[in-house]
């Protein structure tokens, strides 16, 4: 039994009150004969005990009207065998990860899953909450019939997606609902890559199901990438595969095999190719199929062009001419307008590599130029002192540079965002936007020893290849599901199958499925967005029951193998019964009772 307001049950001390009465009626005194009454005597001692009975039931009725009242008020409720389970607020968890695809006994473990979500669902009452929360985030809610039809028709995600994340959901939805029963079932394949830190669930009870069978073995393509981005129009494709044994792959561009063969364990693959697409292009680094066929194609992106033609100002100096001659050599890049490598003062059109100028006296100049031409970035006053650069990204290609003379850069407000390559001293040094480069400083020493690193001709090839060639922008890799910012003046996204979808607003999740997707404006492809399952997917190593009853972070929790035992444990809170009209029904009995018998005392009284 158990109390919904148990505060009332204080009141239980007013019983107290009846008791006090009646102790109080009772008479003491001295005791006197008096001759004229001496024949009531007898009449006395023979209702005397008559008279104490009916005192007593008396007072142990009016003692239990109250407590029976008090009772009432408390709001007592009592759980009943045998008559159905109580209402209860039931989520279930549904794993419908990248690795739930992979067939065990004939068919994917999703389908097993889905069969165990639906038997559970069925028996579920119409004064039960359901819900179904899949890896990939999707809340379904409703009737139960809505449920069980959205537990039949789950399609297997693209990715890992967040199975935590579900279950932290699960049991917030559960939590919420005010039904006396709560419960949580989670239907995975028990990943161990899907569970990270414990979960802190509380005390609701849990119930995790995870099939008997052991994990398949499998085979996977866990990273693939064009070296460069953009290729000129040479480049590589680097793969790196997961896999016990030696395995048969086939590396393909705009749907047309470039190359096929046989790698070791833990072999890399590098392939290098010139192919005659141009543009934007998608490629795939493919396997033969095993129980998880999800993982055995990973999608790459590439632009392939030219090499970009660069035409290179006098005063820009002798270092980066040589660098620029040394690209030439290599195919990296041509001599032609495409492309402007100039000081600031001297530039006269886009797109353009511009580098500050070395005489402080043409910064008015450099100023004006910059204004002419759009970039919305001006030259200031001279820093001069040591300073060590530092990229903005992860990049270590210009770890070791130092800068003796910089000019501070400042931006013209309202101005579009624009990329800040590198610092210098705390400040940008090196920024780009669409189709410009501005280096703060002369590339010459001692201004900087930039051009006098290692890294100089790979950077000035990867500025003037990557960020002023072609159309602009490198291709995006992503976990499906990933929320990421929509890049500028990309209005579309094609889809691998043909058509496109509207993009709007500064933000977009990436498609649910693997593939690549292309950013249009207008017609024009200006981008790509590459989607790929995470790496880890493709590891279906599994949890120990134990192991993962500790992971669900819950003193309640039951990891089970078996669909019978599984059954037994979901949904059998025993039914719970209010008790208030029972107890008020009593209590007026009672006061009933006590009113029939102290009746004719008034009467006789009266």
């Amino acid at each position: 039994m158990g109390f919904l307001a148990p505060l009332w049950l204080l009141a239980g001390a007013a019983a107290a009150v009846p008791l006090l009465i009646h102790l109080m009626r009772r008479r003491a005194g001295a005791r006197i004969e008096f001759p004229a009454v001496r024949y009531l005597v007898r009449a006395e001692r023979e209702h005397s005990r008559d008279l104490r009975l009916r005192n007593l039931l008396l007072m142990i009725l009016r003692v239990a009207a109250v407590l029976l009242i008090t009772l009432a008020a408390a709001h007592p409720i009592i759980r009943m065998a045998g008559a159905g389970h109580a209402p209860s607020a039931l989520a279930v968890v549904l794993d419908n990860s990248l690795s739930t695809s992979a067939v065990v006994g004939g068919r994917p473990v999703l389908q097993q899953l889905q069969s165990r979500a639906r038997e559970i669902l069925r028996r579920a009452s119409a004064s039960d909450r359901v819900w179904l929360i899949t890896a990939d985030g999707v809340v379904h809610g409703g009737s139960r019939d809505a449920v069980l039809d959205a537990a039949a028709h789950a399609e297997p995600f693209g990715g890992a997606g967040d199975l935590r994340a579900a279950t932290a959901r699960a049991a917030q939805l559960a939590r919420a609902s005010a039904l006396p029963a709560k419960e949580i079932v989670v239907l995975t394949d028990g990943q161990a890559t899907s569970w990270g830190d414990p979960l802190s669930l509380g005390d609701i009870p849990v119930h995790a199901y995870v099939p008997a069978a052991t994990a398949p073995a499998n085979h996977a393509v866990v990273a693939v990438h064009a070296i460069p981005a953009r290729w000129t129009p040479r480049g590589a494709v680097r793969a790196r595969l997961l896999a016990s044994d030696s395995a048969t792959y086939r590396i393909t561009l705009e749907g047309r095999s470039l190359a096929r063969g046989i790698a070791a364990r833990d072999e890399e693959i590098v392939l290098r190719a010139e192919p005659p697409e141009r543009g934007w292009s998608s490629g795939t680094v493919e396997l033969e199929p095993d129980e998880l066929r999800a993982d055995d194609v990973r999608h790459f992106a590439v632009w392939i062009g030219a090499a970009p033609a660069v035409s290179i100002h006098p005063l820009a100096g002798p270092f980066a001419r040589s660098a620029l001659d040394a690209l030439v050599q290599s195919g990296r890049a041509s001599v032609g307008n495409e492309i402007a490598l100039a000081p600031a003062d001297e530039a006269t059109k886009l797109p353009a590599l511009l580098v500050a100028p070395s005489d402080p006296i043409k910064l008015g100049a450099a100023n004006r130029a910059l204004e002419r031409l759009g970039v919305p970035w001006r030259f200031g006053a001279a820093q001069r002192g040591e300073s060590v650069v530092r990229a903005s990204d992860s990049t270590r290609a210009l770890d070791g540079v130092t800068v003796g003379l910089r000019y501070a850069l400042s931006r013209a407000s309202g101005a579009e965002r624009a990329d800040t390559i590198a610092m210098a001293g705390g400040a940008p040094w090196i920024v780009a936007g669409p189709r410009y480069v501005l280096v703060a400083s002369p590339l010459a020493p001692p201004a900087t020893t930039f051009p006098l690193h290692a890294s100089f001709v790979p950077w000035l090839d990867d500025m003037l290849s990557q960020r002023l060639s072609g159309e602009g922008g490198i291709p995006r890799e992503v976990s499906p599901g990933q929320h990421i910012a929509r890049p500028r003046g990309a209005d579309a996204l094609e889809l691998p199958e043909g058509g496109e979808t509207t993009l709007s607003g500064d933000s977009l999740a990436a498609p649910a499925r693997a593939g690549t997707y292309f950013y249009l404006r207008g017609t024009t492809r200006v981008g790509a967005l590459v989607v790929n399952a995470e790496p880890a997917e493709s590891e279906l190593a599994r949890l120990a029951p134990q192991a993962l009853a500790v992971k669900l972070g819950t003193r309640s929790a039951n990891v089970l193998t078996d669909t019978t035992a599984l059954s037994a444990r979901v949904l059998t809170a025993a039914p719970q019964r209010p008790l208030i009209a029972p107890l008020l029904l009593i209590a007026a009995l009672t006061l009933l009772i006590e009113t029939l018998i102290t009746t004719p005392a008034r009467r006789r009284a009266a």
